[in-house]
């Protein structure tokens, strides 16, 4: 099976070729454990801060009803396909040093503050883990039934009762997978580190591999640290697999649990939603406000930049979707081999794309010139990144599809192509729309492997507005990234919509 075989290439391949050609142990230098160092505390960090913020702001929702709830709970997932450096460029707008935040301060006769260094690192990694860490903690509230919660309310628990009982319990099997995940991707941050770091202090393994081959071209030193970060990388999802706790199933009657009354609960529950909701949406509300204005005045280069990713991002949806479809079905029909092919699939969380294309790079380098590889090669690798999302939306329709109608079909005498057409088929592509539409969105706002290939001239929208903002051209940066913002968002609905049907979205999940 052809995408097998690129599977095993871009994981096993691209990490041999690392091992191959990393230098010794001793050419890890100060400079290299201290990214290390940052690495692992930024993660861990980012991790207890989204969590910790997480849990009361999943508890308002799980308690309140109120106009709004099911869109702001939706709102929660758009983070996720936010290109990084959109967020980056709203969380400036906020808190840089021309932001709100700071313009307010100088008003009121109080020194600024700097955003650049690890603080900017935990705020922008919030912003986008929050919403993450608040949608796996309210999974955990949803599964908590109603009746529980009304006993606890007639035996006259208090919050501290409540807290012991019944909601404690519950978060200490979710809290832990929550950490992990989060932790996870923090771990192989890289554009968050290369817009907000803050130097030599603020630099993570990821922008360490960036630096070695764009400012020294040390291949080996490059090797070497994707070495360190692929090893993280497998530590963590080690970690994600034994920490991650299995919830039993509950029964009980799903109806609607009661509010706790009271001044005081009402008043926390509204602060935490309105808090976060803010936080979410102010940065976003800031791109398009900043960036309209210069929308139509964008320079030629970003819109080429524009038009490159378009080209990276629809490539990588027919290679995503080729690679989903042969998995998902290898997976389901494949008795004996399924759960490894499955696993093949999920493969690409166990390297970052820095390491992934530090490991092409160094097959490339001898043979070809790597920016003619920058487009394929881009697209390739994002559609290994996005595999894993796309067969979790893919593959419970499938084997649900196949469970329930398989013995039907083979009573007709359907064959397998007719099976696939008129059975499986309207019931897999709400979810297959859905995985693809993801996929085109993170595509769309990636820089990663496209940072290690790509040349002047070649670059992507994200490579061409992280240029303006290092440049300080903050007319062009603001419209770009709202241009950016845009086309990832209708990446994502028009890929979903036209792949998915009408339905869409809300049928796939």
């Amino acid at each position: 099976m052809p995408c097998v075989v690129i599977l095993l290439a871009l994981n096993i391949g691209a990490l041999t070729a690392v091992v191959a050609r990393a230098e010794g142990w001793a050419a890890f230098r100060a400079a290299d454990w201290a990214a290390l160092r940052f690495t692992l505390v930024q993660a861990v960090l980012s991790a207890l801060i989204s969590v910790a913020l997480a849990i009361p702001v999943a508890r308002a929702l799980a308690r309140r009803r109120f106009p709004g709830r099911g869109a702001l709970i939706v709102l929660m997932g758009a983070p996720f396909i936010l290109p990084t450096l959109v967020a980056v460029s709203g969380i400036l707008a906020i808190f840089g040093r021309q932001g709100l935040a700071n313009q307010g301060l100088a008003l009121l006769g109080v020194q600024g503050f700097t955003i650049y260094g690890l603080q900017g690192v935990l705020l922008a990694h919030v912003f986008f883990n929050l919403p993450l860490a608040t949608r796996l903690i309210l999974q955990g509230w949803a599964r908590v039934p109603g009746e529980h919660l009304r006993l606890a309310a007639a035996l006259g628990f208090d919050g501290r009762a409540m807290w012991r009982h019944v909601e404690w319990p519950m978060l200490r099997q979710v809290i832990p997978g929550a950490l992990a995940v989060v932790f996870l991707i923090c771990l192989t941050s890289f554009a968050v580190a290369l817009t907000l770091g803050g130097g030599p202090r603020a630099t993570t393994l990821e922008l360490a591999i960036f630096q070695a081959f764009r400012f020294d071209f040390d291949l080996g030193r490059a090797a070497l640290l994707a070495l360190v970060q692929a090893a993280l990388g497998i530590g963590a999802l080690l970690l994600l697999a034994r920490l991650t706790l299995p919830i039993g199933a509950i029964s009980g009657l799903d109806r609607p649990a009661p509010a706790p009354g009271g001044g005081l609960p009402r008043l926390t529950d509204a602060l935490a939603i309105v808090l976060a909701a803010a936080f979410l949406l102010l940065p976003l509300s800031m791109v398009v406000w900043r960036g309209a204005p210069h929308l139509p005045s964008l320079p030629e280069p970003v819109w080429q930049a524009a038009l490159q990713s378009l080209r990276v991002a629809g490539l990588s949806v027919m290679l995503l979707a080729l690679m989903t479809a042969a998995l998902a079905l290898a997976a389901v029909y494949a008795t004996r081999a399924g759960r490894a092919f499955e696993a093949l699939g999920m493969s690409a969380l166990t390297a970052s794309p820095m390491v992934i294309g530090t490991g092409l790079f160094i097959v490339a380098f001898p043979l070809i010139d790597p920016a003619r590889l920058a487009l394929p090669v881009t697209a390739l690798v994002n559609a290994a990144m996005a595999l894993p999302f796309a067969l979790r939306a893919v593959l419970p329709a499938l084997r649900r599809a196949e469970a329930d109608h398989a013995r039907l079909s083979a009573a007709l005498g359907l064959g397998f192509g007719a099976h696939l057409r008129l059975v499986l088929w309207p019931r897999v592509r709400p979810a297959f729309g859905f995985g693809l539409g993801l996929g085109a969105a993170l595509s769309m706002g990636d820089l990663g492997v496209i940072v290690l290939f790509a040349q002047t001239g070649g670059e992507t929208l994200p490579m061409q507005l992280h240029r303006l903002m290092g440049a300080y051209r903050t007319a062009d940066a603001a419209g770009a990234a709202l241009l950016l913002l845009a086309l990832a968002l209708a990446a994502f609905v028009l890929v979903e919509r036209l792949v998915g049907g009408r339905k869409g979205l809300h049928a796939g999940t």
